[in-house]
This record gives C-alpha cells, structure tokens and sequence, in this order.
C-alpha cells in the first residue's frame, strides 16, 4: 500500500461548505441516473404499447423490460471504460463525461417518435439511448463513490452514503410523478405525450450538474504520480477475489432496490391496487432513503459495517415471504405501504454502509475501476433484469409471492460474502470500520 493509503490526514469533524459541494456535485448525477431509471420502470407499460407492441399486454411489458435491462448489459462495459479513465485522469473528469452521455441518452427519449410514427426506428433507437445510459451510468457510480469516500478517511461511511440517500430522493421525485400524472391525465393523453414529462424533467438537471461538477476539487486521495497505469489489469489479476466478494455484497442491494422499481407494476397488475396509490407507497421508500441513508452511514463509522449490514441481510431473508405472502392473501393499500416501509427500512440499512465498504476493500490507485466493476455486474446480472425476471416468475408459477424467492436467494448469496470479506479480506486504509 501507498502513504497515501496506510496514513490518513488530519480531518475536521464539521463539514465545511466545500465538502457538502463535493457531496451535491457526486450525489447529482447518480440521482439523475437513478431518476431516468426509476422512471421509465415505472412507465414501462406505456412505454411497452408506444414502442414495443406485441400480440399481448404481457409481452409487451416484457419486451419493455428487456430494453429496461439492456442498458445495464452496457453497464460493465461503461464501468471498465469511465472506471479506468477515472483511476488515471482522476474523478473529476470521469463524473463530468458521465453525466453528458446521460443527458444523450434521456434526449433521444424525449424526442423520440413512436412505433406508430416510424415503425422499427423507434424501439431501435430506443434500445440505443438505454445502451447510451448504460455506458454512462457504468462509471457513475464508481467515481462519485471514491470521490465521495475519499473526502474523509474517518467518516467514510456518512459522506458515501450521499449516494443512497440522491437516489432515494430521485425515487421521491420519479413516484411524485408517476402518482401525479397517472391521477392528472386520461390514458390517451398519458400515451401521448404525458409519459415523457418527466424525462423532460431529468434533461433539465443535466446542465445544472454538469455546472456544479466543474466547480469541485480533484478528490484529495486521487493522484497521478500515483495512479496506477493498468488498473483493470490490477483488479481482474492481483485483486480478484476482493472483485467477487464485493460483487456478490451488491447483490441484495440492487435486487431490493430495483424490486422498490417494481412494485408499481406489481400493485397494479397482480393486487388491483389503483396507479396513484402505488406510486405514492413507493415513494415513502425514496423518503426513507433519503433520510436514513445518512444516519446509517454515520453510524457505520462508529461500530462497523458489518453488524448493521448483516442484521438487514438476515431480517430480509426471514421477513420478505411471509410479507408477500400477507399482502397477496388480501390486497389493500394499507398492507402495500406496511411492506414497503419494510422492505424500505431493512435494503437502506443494508445499502447506506455499503459503498464506503466497497471503497475500503479496493486501495485508492484502483478503487474506481473496482468499485465499478462490482457494482455494475451485480446490477447488470442481478438488477437490471429483476423486473423481468420477476413477472416471468409471476406468469411462469402464476405464484403473486414469487419476487420473494428472488429478493431471498439475494439475501443469502450477500449475507456469504458478507461474511467472507469480515473474516478473509483485510481494508486497504487504517480507518476502515468492517
């Protein structure tokens, strides 16, 4: 390990102006990414009519889900590209490449004519501004991460959980609106052009992040004299069982957080619960992320990732089939805002500790490369496609519990790796809390 690695500087414990910049130009474009995101699953239906007509309701839903899950295909490919820029030209650079090809991609969105209109033009370009998306938001994450956690070496776990805590406010947003619109306007007009409101909504952000991202600092652990040269071969070579361990930690992360993504399309199609109800459960998981994700980050500084990690693992596995099985046996919006209050509280308390965890198990000279290579093939693998991979479940089983198989089996591939990174993996920093 570097100097730079093994001895952390002095560390004022008020944060100064200048780091709650840092923590809002980091924050903002993986909150945009998570908006477009979170939008257009929400949306999916519509989407799926409008561009991907099929002889069915159902296949229709999941050729928009496929498409859904096509951008995170890229992600990986986004990851080794923006991950390994950002380990040699720093994270600066990386976050603002990153946050001009996603406001590309949500452009082609915005303007893009329908199936109607220019018939197989539309769901090709289509599935082109999601791979454009996934490139992006393949480095996203890793460099707002490591530029996040490296402000503080001692406090790690708080200024990283800024990056839980934008997405559940982009969830808040993206719910708002998916509740407002679906209350506000008639089908016909929702099909028309109502459905790309908010994706006009997210274009606006654009400009103003990339604004705030030019006015920040280079992280203070980043330097070039020290960066390492190759450091994707670093990290698929030297540091290969850190890579799968973290991997596999994402996992729970991203499946609870993309099935919060479904549960509109669930409540809608398999409870009968009414669209504005929906969405407005869903936002109370944004609102818990956004409040808690901090507090839980915070206090992983003080007694380790680890036992708050593993007690949310372990509740979600023994809670998530009983609660489905609950709301399924007499389907209310009552019991719909219990489950996602749950499942809201346990995944932020299992995701908000997590990135600062990752950061610690990769040493600076090629912690975005591996913060973004394990982030972005769990989600690939394991999130992008649990939509699809749910209502196929449901249509296959005809089982309305079945997403709590796939949230379970997640639950206990991390809960192993969680396990293995206490016992096997030793931090890359004198500060880290395990």
């Amino acid at each position: 390990m570097t100097s730079s690695e093994t001895h952390s500087p002095p560390v004022a414990r008020r944060i100064g102006s200048s780091r709650w910049h840092v923590i809002i130009a980091a924050s903002i474009g993986n909150a945009l990414e998570w908006f477009d995101f979170a939008v257009y699953g929400f949306f999916a239906a519509t989407i799926g009519r409008l561009f991907f007509p099929a002889e069915s309701e159902t296949a229709s839903l999941l050729l928009s889900f496929a498409t859904f899950g096509v951008a995170f295909v890229m992600r990986p490919l986004g990851a080794i590209i923006l991950g390994g820029y950002a380990d040699r030209k720093g994270r600066k650079a990386a976050l603002n490449l990153s946050i001009l090809m996603m406001m590309a991609g949500t452009l082609i969105i915005v303007v893009l004519p329908t199936y109607e209109t220019i018939g197989i033009a539309a769901p090709l370009l289509m599935t082109l501004a999601r791979i454009i998306q996934g490139l992006s938001a393949g480095g996203e994450f890793g460099s707002a991460t490591a530029l996040l956690a490296e402000q503080d070496p001692e406090r790690r776990g708080f200024f990283a959980s800024w990056q839980v805590a934008s997405q559940g406010l982009m969830i808040i947003l993206a719910a708002s609106f998916g509740m407002g619109l679906s209350a506000a306007l008639s089908p016909d007009i929702m099909g028309a052009y109502g459905w790309r409101i908010p994706f006009v909504f997210g274009l606006t952000l654009g400009p103003v992040a990339v604004y705030i991202r030019r006015k920040i600092d280079e992280s203070p652990e980043f330097s070039p004299e020290t960066a390492d040269a190759t450091p994707l071969r670093t990290v698929f070579g030297d540091q290969r069982e850190r890579l799968i361990f973290a991997t596999a930690l994402v996992i729970l992360a991203t499946v609870s957080a993309y099935l919060a993504l479904f549960m509109p399309s669930y409540a809608i199609r398999q409870l009968g619960v009414p669209a504005s109800a929906a969405y407005g459960a869903t936002a109370l998981i944004g609102v818990i992320q956004l409040v808690l994700a901090p507090l839980f980050g915070a206090w992983s500084d003080r007694i380790g990732r680890f036992p708050i990690m593993a007690t949310a693992a372990v509740a979600l596995l023994v809670t998530i089939y009983p609660l489905f099985q609950w709301i399924s046996s007499q389907p209310s919006i009552d019991r719909l805002i219990v489950a996602q209050i749950l499942i809201g509280f346990l995944a932020t308390a299992y995701f908000a500790p997590l990135p600062a965890l990752l950061s610690e198990i990769f040493p600076a000279g090629t912690r975005t490369s591996g913060l973004s290579l394990s982030y972005n093939f769990a989600v690939t693998i394991f999130g992008g496609f649990a939509p699809f991979i749910i209502t196929w479940l449901i249509a296959t089983t005809g089982n309305d519990r079945a997403p709590s198989f796939y949230v379970a089996a997640a639950a206990a591939v991390s809960l192993l790796a969680l396990v293995a990174v206490r016992f096997r993996i030793r931090p890359t920093t004198a500060a880290a809390a395990f």
